[in-house]
């Protein structure tokens, strides 16, 4: 495919999501009738649609239109790149611009041009502060590949050298210990030797810090209790954690995690919601909440333009639930960890606040938010000890 091919391509998936249809399956559907596109054009047909996501507002503000033509437009005018130059009529490529088109489109402003939807901006102003903007910017970039290096079986200069063999750079990153920057390759790790052999976990730099950042215990269990596809639960027994424990409530998340779990030599053992119980009570719980996700919108651009305030609230009152549930099972002395991958205060600070004011036999020992950045997700995680 050629360049203004590409576009084209693009231009007919952001329609369909225009019209309802979610990123993923948009994208899907138009690969499947594409068999003439290979990799790399599928590559970078979806590259072209997940920042038009990202910038959905902006590059129609540039574009003059919300069409997915105007927004192609709008993303080269945003690149300082002529349209003119791929808009050609030829090989595919969209058909030449109008008049009214090269007239059409002006500079973005407010929500516009931070790429939030109105209500989500003010309550980023709200939360944030002077640290709105920057994190609205930051979500309207590609985020980085972050690799977590098994340090129970590999160093960072042992994985650094295995990924150069099959051709992935890397280097490591301040942010966690165990984290490596991806700059080169990163369609690659899945087939790589380090990351098959169990010597490299794909997982995001904030997450990566604030695992290191819990004190381990000595003994009794730890149960990560929202545990998803298990890279946290991963993460804490690489560390040295002597037993972990994974759940959730969707059990199918978990599915790979056996896998990946033999494959990094940890031991990981799942538990249903019938067995929580009999394991109880733990010296350490991790709750990694279901959340917006307001943090990692440089991966999900979609899901900013679907959340509601509606839903936040739903959300804020399933984090509560979570955290008085998995407080019953911790042990006298233990800790209950509470993360969420969001930059919202409603989200964070305002969930340990109302835990502790219904909770007074615990208190926070610990918090830290983690800004978006080129190292990581936004991320927040506190500390809970029982009293």
């Amino acid at each position: 495919m050629t360049p203004g091919a590409r576009i084209q391509a693009a231009i007919d998936v952001l329609d369909r999501i225009g019209a309802g249809t979610p990123a993923e399956k948009a994208l899907t559907g138009w690969a499947r009738g594409a068999r003439f596109a290979g990799s790399g054009d599928r590559a970078a047909v979806r590259d072209h649609v997940y920042q038009a996501l990202r910038c959905w507002r902006s590059y129609a503000c540039l574009g003059g239109g919300d069409t997915g033509r105007a927004r192609m437009i709008g993303a080269l005018r945003a690149a300082d790149l002529d349209p003119d130059t791929l808009f050609t009529g030829e090989g595919h490529a969209p058909a030449p611009l109008s008049q009214a088109e090269r007239g059409a489109g002006s500079l973005p402003s407010g929500a516009d041009a931070h790429d939030l939807p109105d209500w989500l901006w003010a309550q980023f102003q709200s939360d944030l502060g002077e640290g709105a903007a920057r994190a609205a910017l930051a979500l309207r970039k590609r985020a980085p590949v972050m690799l977590r290096v098994n340090l129970a079986r590999a160093g960072l200069q042992d994985v650094i050298s295995l990924l150069a063999e099959d051709g992935i750079h890397s280097e490591p990153h301040p942010i966690a210990k165990s984290a490596l920057l991806v700059t080169d390759g990163a369609r690659r790790v899945a087939r790589s030797r380090a990351y098959l052999d169990g010597l490299a976990e794909l997982q995001d730099g904030s997450g990566q810090a604030a695992m290191e950042a819990i004190p381990l215990p000595s003994n009794g269990g730890i149960l990560d209790y929202c545990a998803g596809g298990g890279g946290k639960a991963l993460a804490l027994a690489a560390q040295g954690a002597r037993k972990v424990y994974a759940h959730d409530i969707d059990a199918a998340r978990m599915a790979d995690l056996p896998a990946r779990a033999a494959r990094s030599g940890a031991d990981v053992e799942i538990l249903d919601g019938s067995k929580l119980v009999d394991k109880a009570p733990y010296s350490l719980i991790l709750c990694d909440a279901p959340c917006s996700g307001s943090g990692t919108w440089r991966r999900t651009p979609d899901a900013k333009w679907r959340l509601t305030p509606e839903r936040l609230d739903e959300l804020t009152q399933m984090q509560s639930a979570i955290l008085r549930e998995a407080a019953q099972l911790v042990g006298s002395g233990g800790r209950l960890i509470y993360a969420t991958c969001s930059v919202l205060h409603a989200e964070n600070e305002a969930r340990i606040d109302a835990f502790l004011q219904a909770t007074p036999n615990w208190h926070q020992a610990y918090a830290q938010r983690f800004d978006v950045s080129d190292g990581g997700d936004g991320f927040f995680v506190a500390h809970l000890a029982r009293i």
